[in-house]
């Protein structure tokens, strides 16, 4: 069983930076690849990157240039750092593990952590 934990967000206004944490409990962290999602009010979910055990990363369009996700292993969290941040960005942000075997679908999800960018 994995757990999933994320940190991190807030209120902070157009232009700033926030950067997120999601640490994980149980498994075998560096086997799992390791997303973020996020979901706005009346939105569906959208993923915004990911990242494979070996350091491979997507990113959506939106998020290139802006954000940067990274892992550390050793302390079993994923990082999101968020810069430039609009109001746009406003959303629930949650990680999730994909575990082997991988697929299309992630496995396990955090609860979210709020990000709010007022205008």
């Amino acid at each position: 069983q994995v757990q999933l934990v994320e940190s991190g967000g807030g209120l902070v206004q157009a232009g700033d930076s926030l950067r997120l944490s999601c640490a994980a409990s149980g498994g075998t962290f560096s086997f799992y690849t390791m997303g973020w999602f996020r979901q706005a009010p009346g939105k569906e979910r959208e993923i915004v990157a990911t990242i494979r055990r070996d350091l491979s990363i997507y990113y959506s369009e939106f998020a290139k240039g802006r954000f940067t996700i990274s892992r550390d292993n050793a302390k079993k969290t994923v990082y999101l750092q968020m810069n430039s941040l609009k109001p746009d960005d406003t959303a629930i942000y949650y990680c999730a593990a994909d575990v082997p075997p991988w697929g299309r679908e992630y496995d396990y999800w955090g609860q979210g952590t709020q990000v709010t960018v007022s205008s």
